[in-house]
């Protein structure tokens, strides 16, 4: 009893943050924006997260953990194979197609590809800004092997090794980073906690000897600096307050501290109903251009037994306008993943 009551004020003072928001919660940090390179890694390529607001850190496991968290890819239960596509807007696409493979000892082993793809562009300059006739690309990816390990029933670990590759024109770069995560379960009501050090590596720059148009610019200006990839501390929890036979609710809260921006905080809640049908929303607090909601839903089926599961999430912006995250997962076990 004692402990419910240390968690009905934990969320209490939570909510309290969000309402106070302004005075509480000023943008120190945001003077760093833009201060980092490849950025597509910030893009949330899981619906199921992309629909809670990115509050997914400390989540139970699923088709899409690792991204959101690869400590929680050992509860799963089978082999797991799921495929994202994110439409950012102006004909940019970026996809996200995972493999998690189980171990009999604890342990899960997995594979990821995430690529995004401008489509064709026009090259402008400052004479001819309607474009000169000629088209470039730009394509990033990041392949990434990971490893978790189930160190006891209340404790997980994680770890996934990435390279990052980035071509813009005739620019390249490429980089390697890591991600680290920890995932601990308590028995009390689901409740989790989770840390995560997402993206975090070196500097990197583009390199390339073709200069398109050098006039009216300071040669000292062109030269190709160094920057950070876009590293996030993440720290989160989650509760399910009411589960039943048929219905359950899990509440999220995460806090995000990223190098090049200011921290932010999110709040989400997933209702799911008899394991077949979820509900989701979520809300970004201290992101400018982030004031409204997101939203999404996952419809869970069978094909010859097996789980198939359609995820969708919209992300509502104030810039970009919709944004729209859809999301395939098959799972080759008979039982419940989750």
């Amino acid at each position: 009893m004692k402990n419910y009551r240390y968690i009905v004020l934990f969320f209490v003072a939570l909510l309290s943050l969000s309402a106070l928001r302004a005075q509480l919660l000023p943008n120190f940090g945001g003077q760093r924006a833009g201060l980092s390179a490849l950025s597509f890694l910030k893009n949330d390529m899981s619906p199921r997260s992309s629909g809670l607001s990115g509050a997914s850190v400390a989540l139970a496991g699923d088709a899409y953990s690792l991204y959101a968290n690869p400590a929680a890819a050992t509860d799963l239960k089978g082999l797991t194979i799921a495929t994202t596509n994110l439409s950012l807007g102006a004909g940019v696409q970026q996809s996200f197609v995972s493999v998690i493979m189980p171990q009999k000892n604890g342990a899960a082993i997995g594979a990821s590809l995430n690529v995004l793809n401008s489509g064709k562009m026009e090259v402008r300059t400052e004479f001819q800004p309607e474009g000169t006739g000629e088209q470039f690309y730009v394509t990033n990816l990041a392949g990434a092997l990971t490893y978790s390990k189930k160190l006891s029933d209340m404790f997980s670990a994680g770890v996934s090794f990435k390279y990052i590759y980035e071509q813009i024109a005739e620019y390249q770069n490429s980089t390697v980073a890591v991600d680290v995560s920890f995932l601990y379960y308590t028995d009390y009501k689901d409740l989790k906690f989770a840390v995560m050090v997402q993206n975090f590596g070196g500097n990197s720059s583009l390199s390339g000897d073709e200069l398109q148009v050098s006039f009216n610019r300071d040669m000292n200006s062109l030269e190709l600096q160094d920057y950070t990839v876009p590293t996030v501390f993440k720290l989160g929890a989650s509760i399910v307050p009411i589960k039943t036979d048929k219905h359950s609710l899990t509440a999220i809260v995460q806090l995000n501290h990223p190098n090049d921006n200011a921290e932010n905080y999110r709040f989400a809640a997933e209702y799911e109903y008899v394991k077949l049908l979820s509900l989701r929303a979520g809300i970004k607090l201290n992101i400018d251009g982030q004031q409204l909601p997101t939203f999404g839903f996952g419809v869970k089926t069978r094909a010859g037994g097996y789980p198939i599961r359609f995820d969708y999430a919209a992300n509502p912006t104030q810039y970009f306008g919709f944004q729209h995250t859809v999301g395939l997962s098959f799972t080759f076990n008979k039982v419940e993943e989750r």
